[in-house]
């Protein structure tokens, strides 16, 4: 994919330099003067990005090639400061290199992306502030849908952020490789475009937010970052001609850093049986179910007669200001690890970001040489620098202990890639989100299933997801109301059963009580097939925001699923992707009055042949599965 530079000027005129990606459809044209380092993004016959600033600390000014040139990338020295461009097929990225002996305190760096017309775009603006800090927030948002001249002045978005532009093609911003370094929040700029904001570095911390479970910055720096080295984080703009392709673009394994892990056999996807969601209530037992410790051994229970692999002890188990002390008298855990152990059914433990860090090593030895599998590390709720280096420090140590990590409260920027033992992260508006839900008017405040039908081509595109899927109560959007200990979803049974296949999710949830999935056997021997790790994925169709279909392969089984809004739809699926010979396919579809009750499915199995059209029915946030052998 590597050739020559191709140089866009004369002997005289050396300031202007193009790359060109693999396929000659994206171009990449850096334009350097003695004030200022801008890029622009052409694909096709589209404007994606006119001249947009790129700088570091206030200063821009001239660069000029320096090291390898190639057609598809180049690297721009000035001083101690390198600029890496790269056009890739699908994506143009660059990011900032710091060279020499000494570390760097960067007080700002300038990212701008400016829009050549008021297009049309997904924002996902911060809300929910923790303790009403500026940069302290969960990274979940619902989505926005507005143009850019519309976009609030006062507000940060997060990324990734995604514009649509001319002849149906789709432009997303995402940051990659945020590591020790803060992540890059998104802001209007000028009358249609974006510029990167950072989280300064923060200076004093308070225990605050909600439930006291966060450290929440009072005081900032005037920097964002220090003792940096090396290679800043990218800035990639992607652009696709069908939003298809975001569903399979794999931004981390591109663009994310070097696997640290020698040896990863000891990692263990697989589904969990959970018991936040739920409240943890069990019928027909003949204990009071709660946080004890006849309920996890119902759990582990249910777990084995189901093939999963885990359980998660949620919040409760221990005290609220340590690992060790305080613990829950209810929950014998030692009896439990041995229980679980016996059954082939491990446990992984909740805990706060702010307990995690203050003595993890030894905590982390204690509880894996106990025989605890992992830990789901909860209410980051921040990406300044501190955050984004404890959460290395935190896998470091998970890893040598040979423990998972699910991570909540964080947004993905790669880290995963070089610690997979990282099996997960939260960063989205999952399950949980139904049990506040508000009503207004005749429905629920926010339209759920087009959310889910909008993170697989977005929030997805940086990393797998802890979305909880798995809800046994489902409810149209005028039955939907919002419920804490007996929470439902909006959308149908069959669009919960299409998220096993369509999310990302490694460490994948059943979030609903064991007794609602006992009740519904013929869904959860559906479910429990399903793996959480793939072989290969093919992305078949979809449009952001309206609907998605893909296909994934395990061994030489597929599996494959398609949801939709709430706009009922008509989908033909050609299965071109089996091997030649008759399969037996099994198939969880929404039922004929899945539309008045949402819980209604119909589950049928019958032979397919390659290259066969399957027609498939989707009701109003409605979903379809199949597994074919």
């Amino acid at each position: 994919m590597l050739a020559c530079m191709v140089l866009s000027m004369s002997q005289a005129q050396a300031k202007d330099y193009t790359i060109t990606s693999p396929d000659g459809q994206l171009q990449v044209t850096i334009h350097t003067d003695s004030e200022r380092l801008t890029w622009e993004i052409q694909h096709g016959k589209t404007q994606v990005l006119m001249p947009s600033e790129i700088g570091l600390n206030g200063t821009s000014g001239y660069y000029k090639p320096k090291g390898r040139a190639t057609t598809n990338s180049i690297t721009l020295g000035k001083g101690l400061t390198q600029v890496e461009f790269r056009a890739d097929n699908d994506a143009a990225a660059y990011r900032i290199k710091l060279s020499g002996k000494g570390s760097r305190v960067i007080t700002d760096e300038k990212a701008e992306f400016n829009f050549a017309g008021d297009y049309q775009a997904f924002i996902p603006y911060v809300n929910d502030n923790r303790g009403g800090e500026r940069y302290c927030f969960s990274f979940e948002s619902y989505y926005d849908e507005q143009p850019l001249s519309k976009m609030f002045r006062d507000s940060l978005a997060i990324n990734p952020l995604a514009v649509r532009l001319p002849d149906g093609k789709l432009a997303v911003i995402a940051d990659m490789g945020a590591i020790d370094y803060p992540g890059m929040f998104l802001v209007k700029h000028g009358d249609h475009g974006l510029k990167a904001i950072f989280a300064p570095y923060p200076s004093n911390e308070e225990i605050g937010g909600y439930d006291r479970l966060n450290l929440v910055p009072t005081e900032r720096a005037p920097y964002i970052a220090r003792d940096v080295r090396g290679a800043l984080p990218w800035r990639i703009v992607m652009v696709t001609t069908e939003d298809k392709q975001l569903l399979t673009a794999r931004l981390p394994q591109r663009f994310g850093p070097p696997c640290q892990i020698a040896d990863t056999s000891w990692i263990r996807p697989g589904k969990v049986a959970w018991d936040w969601w739920n409240a943890t209530m069990l019928t027909g037992v003949p204990f009071r179910a709660g946080m004890n410790t006849d309920t996890y051994r119902y759990y582990i229970d249910f777990a084995a007669a189901n093939r999963l692999e885990y359980i998660i002890i949620d919040e409760g188990w221990s005290g609220k200001e340590s690992l060790r002390d305080e613990l829950n008298p209810d929950i014998d855990l030692p009896t439990l690890l041995a229980y679980g152990k016996q059954k082939g059914v491990d446990i992984i433990l909740w805990s706060s970001w702010r307990n995690a860090i203050k003595n993890t090593e030894a905590d982390f030895k204690h509880y894996a040489d106990m025989g605890v599998k992992g830990f789901k590390v909860d209410f980051f709720d921040r990406d300044d620098q501190v955050v984004m280096r404890s959460a290395w420090a935190l896998a470091e140590c998970a890893a040598r202990h040979h423990l998972l990590l699910d991570l909540h409260g964080y947004r993905p920027t790669g880290i995963q890639v070089a610690w997979p033992n990282i099996v997960n992260f939260e960063g989205v508006k999952g399950l949980e989100n139904s049990k506040w839900e508000p009503r207004v008017d005749d429905g629920p405040l926010h339209d759920q299933p087009r959310y889910d039908v909008t993170i697989p081509y977005l929030r997805q595109l940086v990393g797998p997801l802890d979305y909880t899927p798995g809800a046994m109560s489902n409810a149209t959007r005028a039955q939907f109301f919002g419920n804490n200990d007996h929470p439902m979803s909006q959308g149908t049974r069959a669009h919960q059963v299409a998220m096993y296949t369509l999310f990302d999710a490694p460490l994948q949830m059943l979030a609903d009580s064991p007794s609602k999935y006992m009740k519904e056997q013929a869904t959860t021997d559906f479910i429990s097939q399903i793996p959480t790790v793939w072989d290969e994925t093919i992305a078949l169709d979809g449009q952001i925001g309206e609907y998605v279909v893909m296909a994934r392969r395990k061994g030489t089984t597929w599996y494959i699923a398609a949801m939709t809004n709430w706009q009922p739809r008509q989908l033909d699926i050609r299965l071109d992707m089996l091997s030649m010979g008759t399969h037996q396919m099994e198939m969880l579809a929404d039922g004929v009055n899945a539309d008045r009750e949402a819980t209604d499915y119909l589950k049928q199995n019958r032979q397919v042949t390659k290259g066969d059209v399957l027609h498939v029915n989707l009701m109003p946030g409605g979903g379809w599965s199949a597994i074919i052998k």
